[in-house]
């Protein structure tokens, strides 16, 4: 048994319970959660932390991150990621099944869970394919899947377009009670994109995804989320249509939510700029009114869930003509400091905001953890909210380092994390 350890003078944020209080205290005991509250005292014996009134709050947990293990080491590791996310204050990592092999059998699930126990600085846990090979044709069996350990099923960057397929898992998933998450983007209208339909893109004569193969294909899955009864998550919303079109179908009372990336409602389509590779993402950065929606959503609560959609990329694939270089963004360590944008620039409350990357995903996939609760896995960020810096891609920790943010001026910065009351990234000590 490890020492009680007491997080002293901090201004607790828990939005499982809506706790926001100053001089408060979390006494760890094994790992877990003994008590948080400004009338906790620490124990006796207990090692102290003083706080010194900075924000203390559950880990975040990032429920959209590439991870590269199996099969894509070159841009990522178990390991780099871990390191990445603690510098971000991400206490728990969702692995998409996008590796190679795909992640589609349990024995390759339950594998790469304890390579991750392993190697990986925080908790790791995985979603599993919805079909065989993310080829969208064949099931996959999700429930000795779930079994395993999967958390939900989702093709990743792949849309399930066959409408009966997708009819069938959601059928499935209704019996099992799983969560069954979708990229939103109709195949078809989107092939052969790279960036998003517009003025923009027909002035860099690049070919363009319309912001309707995003609903039109939300708008479909919707429909069979409503008849058949499933859990559904559209995962990475960048519209304004696709929003409003998830606003209706809550209230018509559709098991419906959706997340979407922080780069999202950071960024529009003109940081493409001239041709600039590390702005590519899937789906693409929309236009200006796309994102101010996207912002609208998060704050009137349509918005779920806030993910980083980390994707890292080495050089050789990025270092690409526009059309061809691969998309996407290292986002671990820019998560926080970029959803913090929406709290200084009066969008959104803390406490509300926080719900989006703590305990919402967190209940969504039935994990213990994002709440500052008694027996609660002791998964703790402390952080300054107000000091600015400037984002670095030196910084960054995560092994491939493709940002669009290197030198944005940003304002609340990670400190301290904590994994099962165990420090694995301390800002002062300059070292995880």
């Amino acid at each position: 048994m490890s020492a009680p350890l007491a997080f002293i003078n901090a201004r607790l944020l828990d939005p499982a319970t809506g706790l926001d209080t100053e001089g408060g205290t979390v006494l760890v005991v094994d790992g877990k959660i003994a008590a948080a509250g400004a009338d906790v005292r620490p124990d006796k014996g207990a090692t102290t932390i003083d706080c010194r009134g900075h924000c203390l709050a559950p880990g975040l947990v990032d429920m959209r991150v590439f991870l590269g293990e199996p099969g894509f080491e070159e841009k990522e590791t178990l390991a780099s990621a871990g390191r990445a996310a603690a510098a971000g204050g991400i206490t728990t990592l969702v692995g998409q099944p996008q590796t190679d092999p795909v992640m589609d059998e349990p024995a390759l699930l339950s594998f790469i869970m304890r390579r991750a126990f392993d190697t990986c600085a925080v908790n790791v846990v995985s979603m599993a394919a919805i079909t065989k090979g993310l080829e969208g044709k064949e099931m996959t069996e999700m429930g000795l899947l779930a079994e395993a350990g999967a958390v939900a099923f989702t093709d990743g960057v792949k849309a399930v377009a066959d409408a009966q397929v997708m009819r069938r898992a959601l059928s499935y998933a209704t019996g099992w009670n799983l969560l069954v998450v979708q990229h939103a983007e109709e195949p078809s209208l989107a092939r052969g994109g790279a960036m998003n339909e517009g003025e923009v893109a027909s002035r860099l004569g690049l070919k363009g995804i319309p912001a309707v193969a995003e609903v039109m294909l939300l708008e479909r899955d919707l429909r069979l989320a409503e008849l058949t009864g499933a859990r559904y998550h559209a995962a990475c919303l960048s519209t304004g249509e696709a929003v409003a079109a998830m606003r209706r179908a809550k209230d018509r009372g559709v098991r419906a939510t959706c997340g979407v990336a922080a780069h999202h409602f950071a960024l529009n389509e003109n940081e493409v700029g001239e041709y600039r590779t590390f702005a590519k993402v899937t789906p693409p950065l929309r236009s200006e009114e796309d994102r101010a929606a996207v912002v609208a959503a998060i704050a009137d609560g349509t918005v779920d869930v806030i993910v980083s959609d980390h994707s890292p990329q080495d050089q050789e694939s990025k270092r690409q003509p526009f059309p061809t270089a691969e998309p996407g963004i290292a986002g671990l360590q820019t998560l926080l400091p970029l959803a913090l944008e929406l709290v200084h620039g009066k969008h959104v409350r803390l406490l509300d905001l926080l719900a989006k990357m703590t305990i919402n995903p967190a209940r969504m996939l039935g994990l213990p953890s994002g709440r500052l609760a008694k027996g609660a896995p002791a998964d703790l960020v402390l952080f300054d909210l107000d000091v600015p810096w400037r984002i670095s891609e030196a910084g960054l920790r995560s092994k491939s380092k493709n940002t669009p943010f290197d030198g944005r001026p940003v304002q609340g910065r990670v400190l301290r994390t904590v994994v099962g009351g165990e420090t694995v990234f301390d800002f002062a000590a300059g070292a995880a």
